[in-house]
């Protein structure tokens, strides 16, 4: 049974993999940049990044069958909390083919932010996200500020400097 819930997990990266491959970006991800704007369907309503503007946005791309993305979801969660107030929104979407997949993820490991569901992968692909998690910061007048792929145990330290260091100006 284990093995064959390895093998959906396998396939399922191998899906996303192919999806994300499929487009050339056309993208330039270089601190700058002004992101490429989109909307998707969130938990209770749309999401789209226009209505951030002004804002400082940590966007963070994620998968059910990732391993370092549960471990981030309770840190976005706490920085969230933590610098809401003081002007950050964390917006994770979700790049799973099936939504059934990121709710049974969601119901074990509970947002405290913003989730949206890209199951084309569209947004992903606009992104030039390779690997999972992959995070995006973006200034308020939606800019990149800074990239980052993965999630390891320095990762909250670093961002976490970036986000203190953008509230402050």
């Amino acid at each position: 049974m284990v093995q064959d819930g390895c093998a959906v997990s396998a396939r399922a990266a191998l899906a996303l993999l192919l999806l994300l491959s499929l487009a050339a970006p056309a993208w330039s991800a270089a601190p700058g940049s002004a992101v490429p704007q989109f909307s998707l369907p969130g938990r209770d309503a749309q999401v789209s990044l226009a209505d951030y503007r002004g804002k400082l946005v940590y966007l963070d791309f994620w998968a059910s069958w990732c391993a370092p993305c549960k471990r981030s979801f309770p840190w976005m969660g706490e920085l969230q909390k933590r610098f809401g107030p003081s002007g950050l929104v964390v917006v994770a979407v979700n790049v799973d083919t099936a939504r059934a997949d990121a709710d049974r993820f969601l119901l074990d490991v509970p947002a405290g932010f913003t989730v949206a569901f890209d199951p084309a992968g569209s947004v992903a692909r606009q992104y030039s996200i390779k690997g999972m998690p992959s995070s995006v910061l973006i200034g308020p007048s939606g800019q990149v500020l800074h990239m980052h792929e993965g999630f390891t145990k320095s990762t909250p330290q670093a961002v976490e400097k970036h986000i203190e260091q953008l509230l402050k100006k």
